[in-house]
């Protein structure tokens, strides 16, 4: 198998994730030989502080790999195999107002759930379409854009949209740290753990887990209801999900399990089912944006700044599941390993009931020429009852981002199951549209000329 280096750019390179993100793939060179990494960004500060981070962590494994730190998009891209897409438009700025804003309100704060999550996908589609444009212009013809910005479900159907053949495959952790913990609590590796399926990205549910072909979801069943989705001791092997907003999120899934035990829910589906709780135990005035800005955004920056004066790099960052997934999925991309992961991929009937361009959530398997879906054939009503209508949320977002429409964005907040009225989606998208007048310039236009008639 010819593996000739590849240039890789990272689109968001000022991220907090980019240097635990490249020791993933500094640990992988055997398996994704690089020649160059390209750090791209809008923040010219934010990356220059990082940058010398991550040039050290090349510099550790590699003396030859030639590392570029730009904010030009030819720069970036030009003649670039791969791009790994981390965009967090408005940044922890931004965060914190989707996570506050509806906790005013008594609903759900949560950076990709809920009317946060909404709002954080009105921002981020249109940027994700530009970023797609720049990488069709100047990279190589068969370059891929592996994706993971936020809210993943929300850019991906707004990307099927406005640019249905563009060669991005949309990726998310969180099903992959969930079979990290299972793989702990089972004593097994992640990487022989093999599961089935079915949902929306942060709103899927796992039907089986085997570890070498033996079924361990009874096994699971019964740890889940005595410690949540946590080790016996809470011990965790990321500390990316270690936080003790995350320890309540890993334990929150037991009644969950409680109420509906014959699937292992993805965590993140306590906000959907059971929001009157979970905004009972938020603290409005600190939410986890400032959880994330006083913890791993504080320690990689100072960080930072220590190495800048002393030549002496901190343990400040880690290399998690996150990382580790990513260059899984791009080494299956690039030599075609046809191996099996969960990603976010048009429906075509993977999922019956659902709509046949639906952007699901299933294993597929990762070819050179993109994800080939799994068939999950039939799915009880109750479940698939919940997705229709989170479908119809995220579906209802998309049309108001690329329409400025008013109407359908409050259709999509009163439509999300956080949401308990109409009254609550009004107030909520109103207090959010003047948080974020100048990314929604259109949608403020909109909301401003029906206040005036």
């Amino acid at each position: 198998m010819n593996k000739s280096p590849f240039i890789l750019s990272i689109a968001g390179g000022g991220s907090t994730y980019t240097p635990g993100i490249v020791k993933s793939l500094m640990v992988r060179l055997a398996d994704f030989p690089l020649s160059e990494i390209r750090l791209y960004d809008i923040d010219k500060e934010r990356q220059e502080t990082i940058a010398p981070v991550v040039e050290k962590v090349i510099r550790d494994h590699s003396e030859t790999i030639k590392f570029t730190v730009t904010i030009d998009a030819q720069t970036a891209f030009e003649g670039a195999h791969f791009v790994f897409a981390q965009m967090r438009v408005g940044q922890y700025k931004m965060r914190e107002q989707d996570e506050k804003i509806p906790l005013r309100h008594g609903v759900v704060g949560q950076e990709t759930c809920g009317p946060g999550g909404l709002a954080y996908g009105l921002r981020t589609i249109l940027p994700m379409v530009e970023l797609i444009d720049l990488v069709e212009k100047y990279a190589s013809p068969k370059a891929w854009i592996v994706n993971y910005s936020n809210p993943a479900a929300i850019v991906a159907e707004g990307v099927r949209r406005l640019r249905p053949h563009a060669r991005v495959l949309n990726i998310c952790d969180m099903p992959v740290a969930a079979m990290r913990n299972m793989a702990a609590i089972l004593n097994a590796d992640r990487h022989d753990l093999d599961v089935d399926y079915f949902g929306l990205n942060h709103f899927g549910w796992f039907t089986s887990v085997r570890v070498k072909g033996e079924e361990k979801l009874p096994q699971l069943r019964e740890h889940i209801a005595k410690f949540g989705l946590l080790t016996e001791d809470a011990a965790q092997t990321d500390p990316q999900h270690s936080d003790p907003s995350w320890v309540k999120t890993w334990r929150h899934i037991q009644p969950l399990m409680d109420a509906f035990p014959e699937y292992i829910p993805n965590p993140y589906l306590q906000y959907y089912l059971m929001p009157n709780y979970i905004v009972e135990h938020q603290d409005p005035n600190y939410t986890r944006a400032n959880e994330v800005m006083d913890g791993r955004e504080k320690r990689l920056f100072e960080a930072a700044r220590e190495y800048k004066e002393t030549g002496i790099l901190p343990d400040a960052f880690h290399v998690g599941v996150h990382g580790a997934f990513i260059v899984d999925v791009a080494c299956s991309l690039a030599f075609n390993l046809r191996q099996r992961h969960l990603v976010i991929v048009e429906n075509k009937g993977a999922i019956a009931g659902l709509p046949y361009d639906a952007m699901v959530e299933v294993p597929a398997y990762i070819t050179e020429h993109g994800p080939e879906p799994i068939r999950v054939g039939d799915i009880p009503r109750f479940y698939r009852t919940l997705l229709e209508q989170q479908l119809a949320s995220e579906q209802l977002l998309v049309e108001a981002t690329l329409e400025g429409n008013y109407e359908k964005a409050l259709e999509a907040f009163t439509l999300n199951k956080t949401v308990p009225s109409v009254i609550h989606a009004k107030k909520i998208l109103d207090d959010m549209i003047e948080a974020n007048r100048e990314y929604w310039p259109q949608l403020h236009k909109a909301y401003i000329k029906g206040k005036r008639v």
